[in-house]
């Protein structure tokens, strides 16, 4: 399967939720990558934490991160502002 994953591929905890972050490198060699999770940094993970590979996406297995990843990925979205509202490209017109 991880010959699957490529460099950028998005990275998710489960299908059809919101990217955490990307893959920044394949380990060839060696059963890891390195992923980055947005607000945390570069993380290593094992092969055998990857869940799933397909259409541009790695799915991880939230049961085979250590405690210290999982952390990362809970707050991978805190930085963002929860009152943003897109602007209507309608508006423009």
């Amino acid at each position: 399967m991880h010959e699957q994953i490529e460099k950028g591929f998005m990275v998710f905890v489960s299908d059809g939720d919101e990217g955490v972050g990307s893959v920044r490198e394949i380990r060839h060699g060696l059963p890891e990558l390195v992923i980055y999770i947005e607000n945390a940094g570069d993380f290593v993970i094992p092969l055998s934490a990857v869940k799933a590979v397909h259409s541009g996406k790695v799915i991880l297995a939230w049961d085979r991160l250590d405690l210290r990843i999982r952390n990362a990925i809970t707050h991978a979205r805190d930085s963002e502002d929860p009152d943003y509202v897109a602007p209507d490209p309608e508006e423009d017109e």
